[in-house]
């Protein structure tokens, strides 16, 4: 008996030591890939709340650039009205003026006919199919925006139907610029006896109520004189670039 229970307790002996044994070494890989998917879970969990995070203020961003964008596009507008009306206050000496000038941000759609890279149809509320609107980019002169089957689509700088009141240079002459289906724009109907260079300075004239004066709209490049007047091919600061946002002009005083 004595022997037999000495057999019996060292082989629980060696059971429980081997279990032991045999238990660590088998928990150790277990442990370590619980934990490895333990911390892989946080990570994951981590990186989505920081990925979502920098989109909201990434968002956050973008919708504050846009209102600021607007801001100073509406600024722009303003000191352009004013110097012109300023211009004007020296000259008459008499001018009572005032700065009203409202713009709207409007959204591209798409091409009216493809093809075509000067025609585009644009999202604009408010839309008046009896009025013609002036277009901007940047500041610069884009084009107009007129109705088609009551539907606002913009012309812009290259469309042959394109066209609103410039002066041109510092002799301010004035002239009417439209496009011809290519890159460059033309000026016509400019007086011959009003002087005017290569390298000048093509500006809104304001006279047509589509545009305030002194907009930017391109440089002269070349000058022709046929019937009694003057053309001038200018190289437009704004040309087919067909961005997703545009300004237009709703109000000019």
């Amino acid at each position: 008996m004595n022997k037999n229970s000495l057999l019996i307790g060292g082989l629980l002996a060696l059971a429980v030591g081997g279990a032991l044994y045999f238990t660590n070494l088998l928990q150790s890989p277990i442990i370590y890939l619980n934990l490895s998917l333990k911390i892989a879970y946080k990570n994951t969990l981590e990186s989505i709340q920081n990925g979502i995070d920098e989109h909201f203020r990434q968002q956050a961003t973008i919708i504050d650039l846009r209102r600021k964008n607007q801001f100073y596009e509406q600024e722009l507008l303003n000191l352009h009205q004013v110097a012109d009306e300023y211009q004007k206050l020296l000259i008459e000496h008499n001018s009572s003026f005032q700065t009203s000038p409202s713009t709207r941000l409007i959204r591209t759609i798409s091409y009216v006919r493809f093809g075509d890279p000067h025609r585009v149809w644009v999202e604009m509320d408010h839309f008046d199919p009896t009025k013609v609107y002036g277009l901007l980019y940047r500041g610069y002169a884009a084009g107009i925006v007129v109705s088609k089957d009551k539907r606002p689509m913009a012309l812009l700088n290259g469309d042959l139907k394109s066209s609103y009141a410039v002066n041109v240079g510092a002799s301010m002459a004035p002239g009417i610029v439209r496009g011809n289906n290519k890159r460059q724009l033309i000026v016509e109907f400019i007086p011959t006896w009003i002087p005017i260079s290569v390298g000048d300075e093509v500006l809104t004239s304001g006279l047509d109520q589509i545009f305030m004066a002194g907009l930017k709209v391109g440089k002269v490049i070349s000058i022709t004189k046929a019937s009694g007047y003057q053309s001038a091919i200018i190289e437009p600061y704004f040309y087919g670039k067909n961005p997703a946002y545009f300004h237009v002009i709703t109000h000019i005083r």
